[in-house]
């Protein structure tokens, strides 16, 4: 039987794609958890621009300055990768004037970091609370002068996980002489592998509130990103901590996942836990080339 209307195929081909666009754009209909928080670490390479580019690209809720990449055995070293450390401070109160947490990451890939003694995590804690916090001790330099950051980042990559739930506490105890607000806010950016040895006496203390999961450079994770995905989310489904699935913006690192994978394929089942925290981009050089947390905030 003949139809009596035929759309031409050219004009079929252009709904298609239209419906196609507005189903990639939209937000994903399994998104009853959505939060809307992305978080970025910046501080990895001097051509990324500065902090407040990033907080004014509007993708992100959370900045995470890394890294403190020295400390325990009384010398400390902060590590931005060439970035004028002068000009970070007024950075932060830009920022944080547009509501975006500001986190000092402490660790990193280096290895003159370490917590030898329940004393040392003691000396570290009055070092971050002076030197980059609400603190004010005569004689402690402050490398973002009166700007203070919202919390500290534990990531630990290397050496012993000795005395850092002792650093978690310590650092926690400056929060008791506030009343109504939490001056010292504590995350942790683990490997995906549940547990991470090097942080999992220290999440154990309950005080993190934030755990930036990377599910990335481990071939294994991404593979099996699901399980480890629920490991997490169960370990901690009855504490305060939200857990964010941490992905690389470069197509180039193991675990890359494109946008419409991420849309497909993660964001419905991650969105289904009740502590999903959001999504965390490492970092913003390479989401600065990429654009990946556009796509990320619009579905997070």
């Amino acid at each position: 039987m003949a139809l009596a209307h035929r759309r031409p195929a050219s004009l079929l081909l252009l709904l298609a794609a239209f419906l196609y666009a507005a189903t990639f754009l939209a937000a994903p209909a399994a998104a009853t958890g959505k939060t809307g928080q992305v978080a970025v670490f910046w501080g990895r390479n001097k051509n990324e621009g500065t902090l407040r580019e990033a907080c004014d690209s509007g993708t992100y809720t959370i900045a995470i300055i890394s890294f403190l990449d020295v400390f325990g055995h009384g010398a400390h070293h902060l590590d931005l990768s060439g970035h004028d450390v002068s000009r970070v401070g007024a950075d932060i109160k830009h920022c944080q004037s547009k509501n975006i947490l500001v986190f000092l990451s402490i660790g990193g890939f280096g290895r003159q970091y370490f917590m030898p003694s329940p004393r040392a995590a003691a000396a570290v804690a009055d070092y971050l609370w002076n030197a980059f916090m609400l603190g004010r001790r005569k004689g402690v330099y402050r490398p973002f002068g009166d700007a203070y950051v919202d919390g500290i980042d534990f990531f630990i990559e290397n050496g012993a996980p000795d005395n850092y739930d002792e650093l978690a506490r310590r650092l926690w105890n400056y929060n008791k002489a506030y009343r109504g607000r939490t001056p010292v806010q504590l995350t942790a950016t683990p490997r995906c592998r549940f547990p991470d040895r090097k942080l999992e006496r220290a999440l154990a203390t309950g005080l993190f509130t934030r755990i930036f999961v990377r599910f990335y450079d481990d071939p294994h994770c991404a593979a099996n990103w699901q399980q480890e995905w629920d490991k997490w989310t169960a370990a901690f489904g009855t504490s305060s901590a939200q857990i964010y699935f941490g992905l690389p913006a470069s197509e180039r690192k193991v675990g890359y996942v494109h946008p419409k994978n991420l849309y497909y394929g993660i964001i419905p089942v991650v969105q289904k836990a009740a502590n999903c925290g959001g999504i965390m981009v490492w970092e913003r050089y390479d989401d600065k080339r990429t654009g990946y947390s556009s796509y990320a905030i619009q579905w997070a």
